[in-house]
């Protein structure tokens, strides 16, 4: 289920109706903007799982847009165009990762499509979280790294040693290596 979208649409009056079909979806919270600027700007401020973009747009036809928010968030975009422009718009989109739907809108493409676009979103956030988790184990390691070299320079141990030093003062203490790591740098490093 798709916790957040927000609908792009000139067109004042199709929000409502493409609010109700969202919802009917099984879309937790919908939101809408009138054009490409307001779009950025909430979009600078909050993340959606979702961006819909009902071309064309008051302020640009919206392609722009969808590259740009292809490129600065994690959202997935679908762009909807009209059916002449389908394919044309979908060669530019799809290399970077948008979704092009023809109008008018056939209730059981954008079934499909939602659902592809919610797959695409989840597994944009398990690539998140392992990423976060790689960088966080990289810092760690350089953290712990540093330490080694302190107790290198300081004590004259050679590397293995200093390795040994903090698995064993890890292991004595009850703690991680990476507290052993920082509470070696905060006393040989002030």
């Amino acid at each position: 289920m798709i916790d957040n979208v927000l609908i792009v649409s000139s067109r004042e009056q199709s929000i409502p109706s493409f609010i109700s079909l969202l919802k009917s979806e099984g879309c937790r919270s919908v939101g809408a903007v009138k054009d490409a600027a307001e779009a950025k700007k909430v979009c600078s401020d909050r993340e959606f799982s979702m961006i819909i973009i009902n071309t064309p747009l008051s302020d640009e036809f919206g392609d722009e847009l969808a590259f740009e928010l292809l490129r600065s968030t994690c959202s997935s975009v679908m762009l909807i165009v009209r059916n002449e422009l389908e394919g044309r718009i979908e060669e530019k989109l799809l290399p970077v990762g948008g979704y092009v739907i023809g109008k008018p809108l056939d209730k059981t493409v954008l079934h499909k499509a939602l659902n592809f676009t919610e797959a695409a979103s989840n597994r944009m956030k398990s690539l998140q979280r392992e990423n976060v988790k790689l960088h966080k184990k990289v810092e760690d390691s350089r953290i712990i790294n540093r330490a080694k070299y302190i107790l290198m320079e300081y004590l004259s141990m050679s590397e293995a040693q200093a390795h040994k030093y903090i698995e064993k003062q890890a292991m004595d203490l009850r703690l991680t290596k990476l507290e052993v790591a920082k509470n070696l740098l905060s006393t040989y490093d002030s």
